[in-house]
Order: structure tokens, then C-alpha cells, then sequence
């Protein structure tokens, strides 16, 4: 398997692409520019099979259709966002100058934690909430990598000042939740660069005395 970070949109939200041997892929919160994607997933010959969000922030959407409509792919998003995506008040777009983000409601809804699996894709949902009542991180556990969203950055937390935020959840999410993986884990975040569960257990200043 492999992965590729992409900073799309407005807050440059980093958009994964994770795929395998088989030129398959999965696009996780392709957040904007989907020129850009789109460019890059037919320079290397990939062919999407499903869109997965790990909140539907606007920041996270605002690719879906062009990239869902073109690979006529499903997307997928906790229940507890199943309005989000199509409502600018809740997805926080209203909010920012970037104007108001709709995109059609999701295909598929991740109802509870366990084992998602896709094509010749398999990941472990971890609901993750705190920054957002919907919020999940997706663990593959052979390539030993979480996509971790808005929860958990290199140095840092996601905020908890938008509607739905909880700073105390998320704080209970990452410990019990993202903490508990292996050290090794490398921490694929939804902003900033890459980390691991073991630099994040060790100099992350807002997880310390927990």
C-alpha cells in the first residue's frame, strides 16, 4: 500500500491517496481543488474506488462531487454528520469568507466502530469525536498508519470551537482511542505534517498530565 498527502482548498486541508498494487485507490477528505486531484490521479493511473471523510468540515468536502461524480465512487461519513455535508450552518462554511459549501449527501453512512472494508481495502474505524460530533480516525493496520482527521496533529489538537466541539471528549478520544495504537503508528493528520503515536505520547504540550 502506499499513501501521498495532498494540501487542497482554502486552508490547504491535506487530502490522502491510498492505494494499492492494483492501481486502486481510496480519497480521504479531498478538501478542494479538484482540478488538481483529478490531474493527479490520471498522471498515475489511479482509479478511485470510494471517498472517505473523517468529518465533514467544509474544509475536508469540497472536492466530493467533481471527484464522486467522476469515478461515480461512493462516499462515506459518520451518522452523527449525515446533514453536513449539505448544510453550510453545520459544516461550518457560513462561518468563513471562503462562502458557503454544499455538496450532495453521502452514500454510505459508518454507523459504529469495527472493520470497514472496501474493494481489497480494510480499515478499523475509531470514532473519534471531540472536534466534531462525527469525527472517526481510519487505522490500516498493515501499513501501520492512522488517518487521524481533525483529532490528533504533529504538536497539537484540533479545535473545539465550531459547532459540536468538545474539548474534554477530545481529549478522552485521543487517549483512549489513538494513544492506545502502536507506538509506531505514523499519524497522518488533516492539517500540517506527518507524526507518530510515539513523538505525540512524548512532546504533544496539550496531551502532557492527562
Amino acid at each position: 500500500m502506499k499513501w501521498r498527502q495532498l494540501p487542497l482548498g482554502p486552508l490547504q486541508t491535506n487530502c490522502y491517496i491510498y492505494s494499492n498494487e492494483e492501481k486502486e485507490c481510496l480519497i480521504i477528505d479531498p478538501g478542494g481543488d479538484a482540478n488538481k486531484l483529478t490531474n493527479i490521479l490520471q498522471q498515475q493511473h489511479l482509479k478511485p474506488v470510494a471517498i472517505l471523510l473523517t468529518h465533514a468540515h467544509f474544509d475536508h468536502i469540497g472536492a466530493v462531487d467533481d471527484i464522486r461524480n467522476k469515478w461515480k465512487v461512493p462516499v462515506y461519513v459518520h451518522k452523527n454528520e449525515k446533514d453536513w455535508l449539505t448544510d453550510p450552518s453545520l459544516n461550518g462554511s457560513q462561518f468563513f469568507m471562503a462562502g458557503a459549501v454544499k455538496v450532495s449527501a453521502a452514500d454510505e453512512l459508518i454507523k459504529s466502530e469495527g472493520t470497514l472494508t472496501i474493494g481489497n481495502f480494510s480499515l478499523q474505524v475509531y470514532e473519534t469525536p471531540g472536534h466534531s460530533p462525527g469525527s472517526i480516525s481510519f487505522y490500516a493496520v498493515e501499513a501501520g498508519i492512522v488517518f487521524s482527521g481533525d483529532a490528533l496533529f504533529a504538536g497539537s489538537i484540533g479545535r473545539t470551537d465550531l459547532p459540536g466541539g468538545n474539548h474534554e471528549q477530545l481529549i478522552k478520544s485521543i487517549h483512549d482511542k489513538l494513544l492506545t495504537l502502536p507506538e509506531d503508528t505514523l499519524v497522518l493528520s488533516g492539517h500540517g505534517p506527518e507524526t507518530s503515536i510515539e513523538l505525540e505520547m512524548e512532546r504533544n504540550p496539550f496531551l502532557n498530565g492527562f
